[in-house]
């Protein structure tokens, strides 16, 4: 052993007890080895002689290195030695008579290693050079089964490296790759395919390892070779023969189905294909799928008949002629039986689609109307593999139930898994609408009059079925009970199932009852049925919290729907309800209760509650009588509470807060249902009812006034009562608007912004005496926060408090233009505002120019264009606003109107820039209006000489903006514009 074998060894040693420094020294000479020039020849006189594997390893690796990177420069003898000497190796030779079975005698890896330097050596010479390689390694074939097995990692490795799609290529791989396939072709492929066919016949009794070698490699080049050579009355035969006989090793018969999945599934011309198709009788396979369905035979002839029935129902696709299609036909209904049972009982290949060949055939069928006989019993088995596939597995039943973290993992696994098959189930319904219902209500009968508890994944299955029925049936349909609607419906409502604790089947069970709620508009006589479902054990008194949350969701939606039916049901409904409503009332709530009982039981329970009671056909007595008996006790709940949080002084008492929480989203739920009609007009006493508990409620502001969940659905209830009051809120809102900017962050003000926003498009100008009370703060507020340009950008600026206030920004901009836009824009010049006019200007002005969001940007050109209008007289008249013209003609409209839009990231290709720009071009015409010659004047004279506007088109320009035709003045302008950055080519830059 020298030197250089000695540091191999050391570089490969794993043992952990060879010295970090001594491996490190190892490791860098061997590198330095691999540098000098001689190092071929001494990497293949080592690899014939050397005894250990490492070495041989290292030399190869070696070897292939040196062919990537130095064969260009390599003499024509050493290329010439390389290539001798390795194929000496691979076919069981080597430099001299010793030594020479080493190699092929070796362990896999060092083969594999061999088997890539040849293919590199291919790569590189073949066929310009190296012509003769294929052939004279079929000539040594007959050495036997070392040199066979290294010719098929040979045929593999190039393969893996240069010829399979599997992976992603370069366009020069795929250029050698051509170079190499074509040569193939014209050379050596027919016999290469005549020496597999040899070996197969010869060793399959005898080497079952070489054999199955063969026939994967024999796979993988089927798809490019001349289907002729393997498609013909020699190999056909012996490929099925080798299927077929038990006798033989299992994985001989899978590899030769691999074959013949191969041959199926090859493209070519769909003629061509439908004959080969026809030649297989693959009928002779059907009897072994169903012997053993767990066995990796079936599981690959499974995988041989679905492609082989994918590729009938292509030919069917691409063939025009009728004779030839119902051939194609003809074979899919032989094949499909045997499918069908596949899908049902076998793991398919990844790479087959069970839906997209489904869907295909569905599709083929879809212009034949009425269905064939022998048509009617494929659908029957297509929609019984969709309940198969929709079916979840019984093992994850209990995490399904308790919707654990595995529970959670696989309902989301299965709605996605679930999508497809649903879509496909569509399709069914709509070429074999008769047959599809049939099938659910078989499904659903099944399933409602089994008294097991074992089945509860079928009888989810045939409700989901069910459910998605409803997809593909219009509302008159549902409601006039269309189908077998008529039948189905009364089975469901009363149905009593064994497992209907469980959580998924109560689920679907609810949320299919109300996707066909319409149908109890027409047939009233089932309502009671209906309320049962969702008051009893079944919906809002399951024992699974998640059910009874989603009961409670689905209850509001049905009551939403049918609330004029419901009225003679109230006293029941609400005597039902009775339990659920009185949570809200107990003073003893834990805080782990809060938590798991869910916001949503209350606010869709009182939605629903309001929902029924705030109807007008409800008796005013009784009405007052169930709003009073719902909002007293939870307003002296909200007292309660308070003043205990008073006494204690506990801002942090996290039950007192998610308490009160609760409370207010109900009694916000529960107001929904009354109208601004109703409370205002014909029964105001309602109204009072609603003022009394919003006085109430605001009291929580005084109690809590950073609390910002208790703020913000406090917020939410003065929303509603906006809508619900109308004007008789006014004489609330002082209190309301000035508890709720007493203690307002950024955050804090959006939302006490969009408050304002709404009063001011419900009320307009008859909000102007509150709004001109408040406006002050508001603005002191905000221009204090905001800063007066831009804000910080690049790394480190992305931060929570940035973008709350470019949030407070936008809501700012929101809100002056509502004003603005609802006249009240008088509010600006109001004594107690007018000292924050100048600075709002400043701020507008530079964000009609500068800022990053053209949207903000068109809203402050439109407030400018509002307060122009509303400020300005026509010309020469006394200014309303002393100022404001100058600001306008000498500051606005240069900066905005020109130079911001000089400036090249105004892009004109796109559409909100474009929208910007014609709101610039309607500011321009109003100015000119409003302004006349004063605004003209100065605008040529100081705008247009700045952006070296030739005279012409500025005289072009007057002419435009005289004219009353807007669409021609926006027209011009921009193609002004353009003609200025050309010519200024970046010189003028607004900043």
């Amino acid at each position: 052993m020298d030197d250089l074998e000695k540091a191999i060894l050391i570089s490969f040693d794993e043992s952990g007890t060879i010295d970090p420094v001594l491996k490190s020294q190892a490791a860098a000479y061997c590198s330095q080895v691999k540098g000098v020039p001689s190092i071929c020849r001494v990497c293949i006189e080592r690899l014939c002689y050397t005894s250990f594997v490492q070495v041989k390893f290292w030399c190869l690796q070696a070897l292939h290195e040196a062919l990537r990177l130095r064969y260009s420069s390599m003499s024509p003898g050493e290329k010439a030695f390389i290539r001798k000497s390795l194929f000496s190796v691979a076919c069981f030779g080597g430099l001299d008579d010793k030594n020479s079975a080493r190699v092929l005698e070796g362990p896999a890896f060092v083969k594999n290693k061999l088997a890539q330097v040849l293919v590199t050596l291919i790569c590189l010479e073949y066929p310009l050079v190296w012509s003769s390689v294929f052939i004279d390694f079929v000539l040594k074939l007959s050495k036997g089964a070392p040199v066979i097995d290294m010719f098929c990692r040979v045929l593999n490795t190039l393969d893996d490296e240069l010829i399979s799609l599997d992976y992603p290529r370069s366009a020069e791989e795929v250029a050698v790759a051509g170079r190499v396939k074509d040569a193939m072709r014209q050379q050596c492929v027919p016999h290469i395919v005549r020496a597999w066919y040899d070996i197969v016949l010869l060793y399959r009794n005898s080497d079952t390892e070489l054999c199955i070698s063969v026939l994967d490699c024999m796979r993988r080049y089927v798809s490019w070779i001349d289907i002729g050579l393997i498609a013909n009355d020699a190999f056909v035969p012996l490929l099925f023969e080798l299927i077929l006989v038990e006798g033989l090793p299992e994985q001989i018969r899978v590899a030769a189905a691999g074959c013949v999945l191969a041959v199926i599934s090859k493209r070519m011309d769909p003629q061509a294909k439908l004959s080969l198709l026809r030649s297989l009788q693959i009928n002779r396979i059907f009897s072994l799928v169903a012997e053993n369905v767990d066995s990796e035979l079936v599981s690959k002839l499974a995988d041989l008949l679905t492609g082989y029935a994918a590729e009938a129902l292509d030919c069917f696709k691409r063939l025009d002629s009728e004779d030839v299609r119902r051939v194609s036909m003809e074979l899919l209904d032989e094949v499909l039986p045997t499918v069908f049972f596949i899908m049902r009982n076998c793991e398919l290949d990844t790479t087959f689609s069970t839906v997209q060949f489904l869907s295909g055939y569905v599709a083929s069928m879809k212009n034949l109307s009425p269905l064939r006989e022998n048509q009617v019993l494929p659908v029957g088995q297509i929609l019984e593999i969709i309940r198969t596939q929709i079916c979840y597995d019984r093992a994850y039943r209990d995490n399904l139930d308790t919707l654990d973290k595995i529970g959670i993992e696989e309902e989301d696994r299965m709605m996605e898994h679930r999508k497809d098959f649903f879509v496909l189930l569509r399709s069914v319904g709509r070429v074999a609408p008769d047959v599809t219902q049939m099938f659910i209500r078989n499904s659903l009968a099944s399933a409602l009059i089994s008294t097991s508890e074992g089945n509860v994944e079928e009888v989810e299955a045939a409700l989901s079925l069910f459910y998605v029925l409803g997809e593909s049936i219009s509302d008159e349909g549902i409601r006039s009970g269309s189908g077998l609607l008529k039948e189905l419906m009364p089975m469901l409502l009363s149905a009593r199932f064994s497992c209907y604790y469980n959580r998924l089947v109560a689920l679907v069970y609810l949320e299919t009852i109300t996707r066909y709620v319409k149908f109890f508009q027409e047939n009233t006589e089932y309502i009671p049925a209906v309320l049962a479902v969702f008051l009893d054990e079944r919906g809002i008194h399951h024992p699974n919290l998640n059910v009874r949350r989603r009961a409670s969701y689905f209850f509001m939606r049905v009551v939403k729907l049918l609330k004029a039916k419901l009225i003679p049901f109230i006293e029941t409904i609400l005597q039902s309800l009775q339990d659920t409503v009185a949570q809200f009332t107990r003073l003893d709530w834990s805080l782990k209760e809060l938590k798991f009982s869910g916001s949503e039981d209350g606010s869709h329970i009182f939605e629903a509650i309001g929902l029924l009671i705030g109807m007008e056909d409800v008796p005013s007595e009784k009405q007052s009588e169930y709003l009073t008996s719902l909002l007293t006790p939870l307003c002296q709940q909200v007292e309660m509470l308070l003043l205990d949080a008073k006494v204690q002084n506990i801002e942090d008492c996290s039950n007192k807060i998610a308490k009160i929480q609760q409370i207010v989203m109900a009694i916000n739920a529960l107001s929904k249902g009354f109208s601004e009609r109703l409370v205002t007009s014909s029964r105001p006493a309602i109204g009072i009812m609603f003022k009394q508990t919003l006085d109430i409620l605001l009291q929580i502001l005084v109690v809590f006034p950073k609390n910002e969940p208790l703020r913000s659905k406090v917020i939410s209830f003065v929303h509603r009562m906006v809508d619900t009051l109308g004007e008789s809120v006014f004489p609330c809102l002082p209190k309301a608007l000035e508890q709720l900017l007493a203690e307002c962050e950024p955050k804090e003000m959006v939302g006490f912004l969009m408050l304002i926003n709404q009063l001011i498009c419900k009320f307009n100008t008859l909000v102007g005496g509150i709004l001109e009370e408040i406006f002050p703060t508001i603005a002191s507020r905000v221009l204090h926060i905001l800063p007066r340009d831009a804000f910080p950008s690049g790394p480190g600026c992305n931060t929570e408090e940035i973008r709350q206030l470019q949030e407070l920004q936008r809501s700012l901009y929101t809100f002056l233009h509502v004003m603005t836009t609802h006249d009240l824009s008088s509010i600006f010049l109001a004594p107690k505002s007018r000292g924050y006019l100048e600075q709002i200007m400043q701020l507008l002005l530079y964000t009609s120019c500068n800022h990053k969001d053209i949207l903000v940007r068109k809203a402050c050109v439109q407030i400018f264009i509002r307060l122009i209008k509303d400020w300005c007289a026509r010309p020469n008249v006394e200014e309303r606003v002393p100022g404001f013209q100058n600001f306008i003609i000498e500051t606005f409209a240069t900066n905005c109107c020109l130079y911001s839009v000089l400036d090249k990231s105004f892009e004109f290709r796109d559409a909100n820039t474009l929208v910007l720009f014609g709101e610039i071009v309607v500011a321009q015409k109003v100015m000119y209006e409003k302004f006349g010659d004063n605004f003209l004047i100065h605008f040529l004279s100081k705008g247009f000489p700045s952006a070296h506007c030739p005279q012409d088109l500025a005289e072009q320009y007057c002419q435009k903006l005289q004219d009353s035709d807007i669409k021609a003045l926006k027209s011009f302008y921009q193609s002004l514009i353009e003609n200025l950055r050309q010519q200024q080519n970046g010189s003028l830059v607004f900043r």
